[in-house]
């Protein structure tokens, strides 16, 4: 047994903050590029389908949750009700999407930073324009903001973080409107109105539609908001998840819309790119630093909780235990706490300085880790928590019969998802192919 962390303190607000920003990130950047892969109106139609899906499989969890017992709910003890002998390998999976997430945050740091170095006026031929020494420093900042043990310490950080998001927004909006708007050489030159196309229909659909799942992927935090509210009844938990898939709608629908009508098919994967290194945009590129900096610690935080679940599991099959453990606790002791959480931030240290270029990765990862824990997890486990338990089982409402086929539905359309977007994600990077 482990001590708590004292009792539960999180608000509907601050709850909504940290969900949001785990939610807003890297996606946010890439929206335009991925409007501009399928159109403008089937893109459009897209973000607000992925937002509905995710937001249906975050109330399902939030149900599942609520059949826990107490304030331990997590994806594992939910799977010791549902799918017992699958519970360990569900939280790797959530541990490696996690881990895949917050090093893609390292990577964008590194290559930032050289970027608002130069639009200063430093020299970047040395140490300065090094990615490596970027990344280096921003982890002595990562790291302390890492070892917090509880979701709801970050609040204050993800305050900051979401202020970044809404500086990236009024960006993107302000010179959709003012494109010749006087900035020092900031806003985009030359900025002629681009041809729209409204629905494409090709193989690249394919490789683009896992960004749009990735980009509301935030599942792997709703257990932990749902252990830490004051009050975490259905009513308010369903609040925080209304309110954070809602503000992240609004956010990407304007970014990816405006974005992709400012330069058409011609956008970048990463928007701010597509803007001239005038002060307004490099103080842009530094928001976007600090909402990476902010958000690894929301990716670190379940990923240590998936691993040392994992760790808990090897650890009683070498002492002979073959019986699937008992309901997993939710913090390590604090050896091992630290020992996990130094481990997360080594191994990402130096995948982020040992590869550059992550995209591909991150579509894999969209593909299969974001898709099983946004849509196949909570479509499975909830289908199983309301299986009748007899045959003489009282008829249920036409409410709850219609909310388990839907659960079921969207199990089926992630692993539809997941099948057919990883075979073509493999078919590009054999054939070098959309």
């Amino acid at each position: 047994m482990r001590a708590r962390l004292g009792e539960p303190s999180a608000t509907v607000g601050s709850s909504v903050i940290n969900l949001a920003n785990t939610i807003l990130g890297a996606g946010m950047l890439a929206m335009p590029a991925a409007i501009a892969a399928v159109g403008l109106a089937f893109g459009s139609f897209l973000i607000l389908f992925s937002a509905s899906c995710s937001g249906f499989g975050l109330y399902l969890l939030s149900r599942c949750a609520a059949r826990t017992h107490g304030r331990d709910a997590s994806f594992f003890s939910v799977a010791q009700m549902t799918y017992p002998r699958a519970a360990v390998l569900i939280d790797l999976a959530i541990a490696i999407k996690c881990f895949g997430v917050g090093i893609s945050y390292l990577i964008i740091i590194g290559d930032l930073a050289p970027e608002v170095v130069s639009a200063l006026g430093g020299d970047t031929t040395g140490a300065l324009g090094d990615r490596r020494v970027w990344i280096t420093l921003f982890m002595l900042i990562i790291a302390p903001l890492s070892f917090l043990k509880r979701l709801d310490s970050l609040r204050y950080t993800s305050v900051a973080a979401l202020g970044a998001v809404v500086y990236l927004f009024c960006i993107v909006v302000y010179y959709f409107f003012f494109p010749s708007a006087p900035d020092h050489g900031s806003t985009p030159s030359p900025h002629t109105p681009m041809p729209i196309t409204w629905f494409r229909f090709s193989t690249s659909f394919f490789t683009n539609l896992p960004i749009f799942v990735f980009a509301f992927t935030c599942h792997q935090n709703i257990f932990t908001v749902y252990n830490e509210l004051v009050d975490n009844s259905q009513t308010y938990v369903s609040r925080v998840i209304y309110r954070a898939i809602g503000a992240a709608l609004a956010i990407y629908q304007c970014i990816g819309i405006l974005g992709y009508l400012s330069f058409g098919d011609h956008v970048l994967p990463n928007i701010i790119l597509m803007y001239n290194k005038g002060p307004v945009v490099t103080a842009g590129r530094v928001a976007i630093i600090v909402l990476q900096l902010f958000s690894y610690p929301l990716q670190c935080h379940p990923c240590r909780a998936s691993v040392t679940i994992v760790n808990e599991d090897a650890n009683s099959l070498d002492s002979g235990n073959t019986n699937v453990p008992g309901p997993a606790p939710t913090m390590p002791t604090d050896a091992r706490f630290l020992l996990i959480t130094c481990g997360i931030l080594a191994a990402s240290y130096i995948m982020a300085i040992s590869v550059s270029e992550l995209d591909f990765v991150l579509s894999l990862v969209g593909s299969t880790g974001s898709t099983t824990i946004s849509f196949i997890l909570p479509g499975i486990f909830y289908w199983r928590l309301t299986a009748p338990s007899d045959d003489h089982a009282q008829p249920r409402t036409w409410k709850a019969k219609l909310l388990r086929t839907l659960s079921g539905a969207l199990a089926c359309y992630g692993v539809c998802v997941m099948t057919i977007c990883l075979t073509f994600l493999i078919r590009r990077a054999i054939f070098g192919t959309q």
